[in-house]
C-alpha cells in the first residue's frame, strides 16, 4: 500500500529571505568607537538597549540586574547611587522592570495561556493577528516584461487585499508603508533542494521537489521508523517551525490527492486513509488538480468549480472542452493511472560509455575499449577528487542482453593501470555472444582520494610497502573467498570475541587469555565422555569418530553466559579445559553447566578449538 505525503510551504520565499537578513543580522555585531573619539586597537562592541521595559523581565543591556544590591536593600531615593543614575544618559538607565517597579498592571497568569488544540484562550486576551506575528507588510516583485509583478505576499499583506499577480505599482497605492523585496526563485529552489536532500538522508529515501512551494515524500514503509504517521508529521512540522517556516502536510494514497490536501484543506495536517481519495478531493477546487490556466478559465466559463463536479462527465466531452490533461490529472488524483515520484540523488555517480560503430566480441578488442572507459573515468575522478572503491563494468549485447562484472579496492585508487589489470582479470567472464555494441564503466562507490605529504624517512631501511594493489590481486584471483583479518572484539564468549576485519585495517589489541590457533566456527558436540564431576578434565571422549585418551589436562576456565544479550544466557555457563591427548594434539573444550546448579547446564561437553 503507498503512502505519499506532500509537504506544503505557502510563505517559503518570504520567510526564507527573513531567516537569511535575522542570521546575517547575528553575524554582524554593531562597533561602537571608543570615548573621546581616539583611536583603540580593541573595538568595544555596543549593547543592546532595553527601551521597553514590558517586553522582558531580564535586562538585555547588561550591567543593571533585578538582585544588584542596589535594587535588594530598598530605599533608592536615600542612597547615593540614585544620583548616579539620574546623571546617566536616558539610553544607558535602568529600565523601570530592572529597578523593582512596573509600569503597567500584571495580567492573570492562567488567562491568555494556549488551550489543549493550540488556540489561545479567549479569557480577556486579545487573539493575535498576522499584523502582530509578521510586522510590516512584506512583498515579493519580479520583473515581467515591461513592468514589476508582485510574485508572493506575506500574511499581512493578503489581509490588506493584496495578491500574487498584482502590479507592484497597484499594490504600493494600495498599502503606502510596504515592504518590497525583489523575488529570488533561483534561491527558492536551492533551499527546496537542500530540504530533499536532508529528507533522503533522515525521513525517507524518496524525495522530489514539487513545483516551488513544497516537497514529495514517499512514506511506504517507513513511517513506523517514527512512531507512525502523525507522530511523524508532527515531527517534521516542529523541525520545520524551528527553521522559521510555516508549513502544513497530508499524507495520501496518491502523489495529486496528497498535493490537493495539503494546499486546499484547510488543515496544518491531513491524514487520508487508503482508497478515501475520490471522497476527500470532491469538494475541492479544480485548481487542486494542478490544471494549467487556459483549462480553468474554461471550466469556469462552462461552470465547472469543485473537482467533484468532474466524476459524472463523460471522458470524451471532458477532454475536448478541457484537455486531455486534465483527465489524466483526475486519474491520478484518485489512483486509477500511476504518478510516479521522480526522486533527487544525493550524489551522481560518475559513469563513461562508448557506443561502438561495429560489434565486438575478442578479448583484445574488449579490453581496448576498457582501457579507454578506464582514461575517461579517472579524469572524472580526478576533477572530484575522487577514488574508486567499486566499479561496475556493462556490456550491452547486440541480442539486448546484458553482460556485467564487478571489481572491489581494497583502498581508494584512480590508478588507471591497476584498474584496468583488475578489470583484465575478469574478460573471460563475458560472453560476447553476437557482439558488444555498448560498454559503461560505472563507480557506485567512491570515497575521497586528495594528495597527501610525503613523511621523509631518515631511518635505516625502506618504508613499508603499499600492500594494497597485492590485497586487490588477490582478491581478484581467490574470490569469493578474499583476504582478511582477524580482530578481537569485547566479547567474553569466545566464538563473539573475534570478527574479520578488511586485511588494510589495524586489528586491536589481543587479550592475555590462553586461546587456540584455530576456533571452530560453532563447537562440536563430544561423545564418549569419561569425566570426573565437578572440576577435572576428561579422561576419554570421542570426536568425529575418532576415540581420545587424555593425557594431561588444565582448567577449568568458567566463562559466564551475556545476559544482557538474551535471557537464555542469564545462568549459562562454560567450563573450559586445555588437554593433551595421545600423540600430542592438544584440544580446548569446555562442559556446559557448573555441575551444581541444574540452570547453568545440562553438562553436555563440546570442542571448541586446536592448539597447534
Amino acid at each position: 500500500m503507498a503512502r505519499v505525503a506532500s509537504l506544503y510551504l505557502p510563505q517559503l520565499a518570504i520567510e526564507r529571505l527573513r531567516r537569511v537578513e535575522r542570521m546575517r543580522r547575528l553575524e554582524r555585531p554593531t562597533v561602537a568607537l571608543p570615548e573621546g573619539g581616539g583611536r583603540s586597537s580593541s573595538p568595544r562592541i555596543a549593547q543592546p538597549v532595553d527601551d521597553n521595559p514590558g517586553a522582558c523581565s531580564v535586562p538585555r543591556g547588561g550591567g543593571w540586574r533585578p538582585g544588584a544590591r542596589w535594587a535588594r536593600d530598598g530605599g533608592l531615593q536615600d542612597r547615593p547611587l540614585q544620583q548616579e543614575i539620574d546623571s546617566l544618559p536616558a539610553h544607558q538607565r535602568p529600565t523601570m522592570r530592572e529597578m523593582g517597579r512596573r509600569s503597567e498592571h500584571a495580567e492573570h497568569p492562567f488567562r491568555a495561556m494556549p488551550s489543549v488544540d493550540g488556540v489561545r484562550g479567549t479569557g480577556g486576551a486579545q487573539p493575535l493577528t498576522w499584523s502582530a506575528l509578521w510586522g510590516q507588510p512584506t512583498i515579493l516583485i519580479a520583473r515581467v516584461g515591461q513592468r514589476d509583478v508582485m510574485t508572493a505576499a506575506c500574511p499581512a499583506a493578503l489581509e490588506l487585499g493584496l495578491r500574487p499577480g498584482m502590479a507592484a505599482a497597484h499594490a504600493r497605492a494600495l498599502v503606502t508603508e510596504l515592504e518590497v523585496n525583489e523575488a529570488q526563485p533561483e534561491a527558492d529552489r536551492a533551499f527546496l533542494d537542500r530540504l530533499a536532500l536532508h529528507a533522503v538522508g533522515h525521513w525517507t529515501p524518496t524525495a522530489s521537489v514539487s513545483g516551488g512551494d513544497g516537497l514529495w515524500l514517499d512514506l511506504t514503509g517507513t513511517t513506523h521508523l517514527f512512531g507512525g504517521e502523525k507522530r511523524f508529521c508532527q515531527r517534521l512540522l516542529r523541525f520545520l517551525e524551528r527553521l522559521g517556516f510555516s508549513a502544513s502536510m497530508a499524507i495520501a494514497g496518491t502523489p495529486g490527492s496528497a498535493h490537493a490536501l495539503a494546499r486546499y484543506s484547510g488543515q496544518v495536517m491531513t491524514l487520508l486513509p487508503a482508497g478515501k481519495e475520490t471522497e476527500a478531493i470532491a469538494n475541492l477546487p479544480l485548481a487542486a488538480l494542478r490544471l494549467e490556466n487556459d483549462a480553468l478559465v474554461t471550466a469556469a466559463r462552462v461552470g465547472l468549480e469543485r473537482i467533484g463536479d468532474l466524476y459524472p462527465m463523460p471522458r470524451g466531452p471532458l477532454a475536448k472542452r478541457l484537455g486531455l490533461s486534465t483527465v489524466q490529472r483526475l486519474d491520478q488524483a484518485r489512483g486509477m493511472v500511476a504518478e510516479p515520484i521522480i526522486p533527487v540523488v544525493p550524489f551522481e555517480t560518475p559513469v563513461v560509455e562508448r557506443r561502438l560503430l561495429e560489434p565486438i566480441g575478442t578479448a583484445e578488442a574488449i579490453n581496448q575499449v576498457i582501457g579507454d572507459l578506464v582514461d575517461d573515468l579517472c579524469v572524472i575522478l580526478q576533477q572530484r577528487g575522487m577514488g574508486l572503491r567499486t566499479a561496475h563494468l556493462a556490456c550491452q549485447i547486440v541480442d539486448g542482453s546484458e553482460q556485467r562484472i564487478a571489481i572491489g579496492t581494497a583502498r581508494a585508487t584512480r590508478d588507471g593501470r591497476h584498474v584496468k589489470r583488475m578489470l583484465a582479470m575478469r574478460v573471460e567472464r563475458i560472453d560476447p555472444g553476437l557482439g558488444i555494441e555498448m560498454m559503461k564503466l560505472e563507480t557506485p562507490r567512491v570515497e575521497e582520494l586528495k594528495a597527501r605529504a610525503i613523511e621523509a624517512d631518515f631511518a635505516v631501511g625502506d618504508a613499508a610497502p603499499d600492500i594494497a594493489p597485492l590485497v586487490d590481486h588477490l582478491s581478484g584471483r581467490i574470490e569469493p573467498d578474499r583476504p582478511f583479518r582477524m580482530s578481537a572484539r569485547e566479547s567474553d564468549v569466545p566464538e563473539r570475541a573475534v570478527h574479520r576485519i578488511a586485511p588494510l585495517v589495524t586489528p586491536t589489541g589481543w587479550p592475555e587469555w590462553k586461546r587456540p590457533v584455530r576456533l571452530l566456527r560453532s563447537p562440536e558436540l563430544l561423545s564418549n565422555v569419561v569425566a570426573l564431576l565437578p572440576d577435572h578434565p576428561p579422561r576419554r571422549f570421542t570426536w568425529r569418530r575418532n576415540d581420545y585418551r587424555v593425557v594431561a589436562g588444565d582448567g577449568p576456565e568458567r566463562i559466564h553466559g551475556e545476559w544482557w544479550r538474551s535471557a537464555r544466557e542469564m545462568w549459562a555457563v562454560r567450563d573450559y579445559f586445555r588437554v593433551e591427548a595421545e600423540g600430542g594434539y592438544r584440544f580446548w573444550l569446555f562442559r556446559r553447566g557448573d555441575a551444581v546448579d541444574e540452570e547453568t547446564g545440562d553438562l553436555s561437553w563440546h570442542m571448541h578449538g586446536i592448539f597447534g
